[in-house]
């Protein structure tokens, strides 16, 4: 089973032959290249030509982040399911209005959905949410009133915000008070742990769109213009309650991640590397975690969820089966 490498040193990825490895000061480890699916990089690293030429050969990505942990880019090979037939029915899915609408609202009412489950099983353990429940309920029946993304965007913003009041209730621990979302830079120890566990689901997200026929660049709810990506936005506001979030409570309320793990710098509050490290050592076991698929009626781990959500998303594109966004069911 192929698995993402992380990389937190600094030092210089190589090819030698027909394998890899990463060169430190410390010396040379070397990493099998078969056993490889991506690579993320939150060190400085040098590498060239050749070893981009190797990647694509063998179909690796590799994902950066710059030195407060945020996201910055990747290298997306070229696309070896590229199919003409699946880009032409992503750009009419956006270009007509309707078409695109269905798709935004769906991805929408998945996150809102995932969103109540959250604070449903939080409302169980005597977690007083019921405002905070009946206004996001509220919310959600206005989504298929949009006329347009602008709304529906609206709408997602205000649900967060009523979703976000709750997590102070939700950890109780006066070293995590949120207060609100705050991004660049993060204000508090929630934010930073937020925007660091939604950049690891965006490329979670893009690693698996590489192995399907759709294409990254084009997105229904996150308008595509210049950005890069915008298909992966979408599919994680169906996953962040469930993946990102849940993540979080249980790494604070468990005593993992503590306030040691991190550090105020330029008017910002970063995760360290030891931080970094313990979340996604978590992550990890989380996306690797297996659940009882209701259709398949199989059990699949959080990461080949991700994909069979793309196929669902094929499907409704070339018009066999009408789109319908996951929904936990706890």
């Amino acid at each position: 089973m192929k698995k993402r490498i992380y990389i937190f040193n600094n030092g210089e990825l190589k090819r030698k032959q027909n394998t890899l490895y990463f060169e430190t000061e410390q010396g040379k480890k070397f990493i099998p290249i078969e056993g490889v699916s991506d690579f993320l990089v939150f060190g400085e690293i040098s590498i060239n030509k050749k070893l981009l030429d190797f990647l694509t050969q063998n179909k690796i990505l590799i994902h950066f982040f710059n030195y407060y942990g945020y996201y910055m880019g990747s290298y997306y090979p070229r696309a070896y399911y590229n199919s003409g037939l699946m880009i032409l029915k992503q750009a009419e899915h956006y270009l007509d209005n309707e078409k695109r609408l269905t798709l935004a609202k769906k991805f929408v009412s998945g996150a809102i959905t995932n969103m109540l489950k959250v604070l449903n099983y939080y409302q169980l353990r005597e977690v007083q949410l019921e405002e905070e429940i009946n206004a996001i309920r509220d919310l959600y029946e206005k989504i298929y009133q949009c006329n347009d993304t602008e709304q529906l965007m609206a709408i997602e913003g205000n649900t967060r915000d009523y979703y976000y009041k709750t997590f102070d209730k939700i950890i109780n621990d006066e070293d995590f008070s949120f207060a609100s979302r705050t991004k660049r830079p993060p204000e508090n120890r929630i934010n930073a742990m937020i925007s660091f566990g939604n950049s690891l689901l965006y490329v979670e997200i893009l690693s698996e769109i590489y192995k399907t026929h759709l294409d990254p660049r084009i997105g229904y709810l996150h308008t595509t213009n210049n950005r890069r990506f915008t298909l992966n936005l979408d599919v994680a506001e169906i996953f962040k309650p469930i993946l990102v979030d849940r993540l979080i409570f249980s790494l604070i309320n468990k005593s993992m991640i503590k306030k040691s793990h991190f550090k105020d710098e330029l008017g910002g509050i970063y995760l360290k590397d030891t931080g970094r490290q313990t979340f996604i050592e978590k992550w990890e076991e989380k996306m690797n975690t297996t659940i009882k698929h209701r259709s398949l009626n199989i059990n699949v781990s959080y990461r080949r969820l991700l994909r069979l959500e793309l196929y669902k998303i094929e499907k409704h594109l070339l018009g066999d089966k009408e789109y319908s966004p996951f929904v936990a069911r706890w």
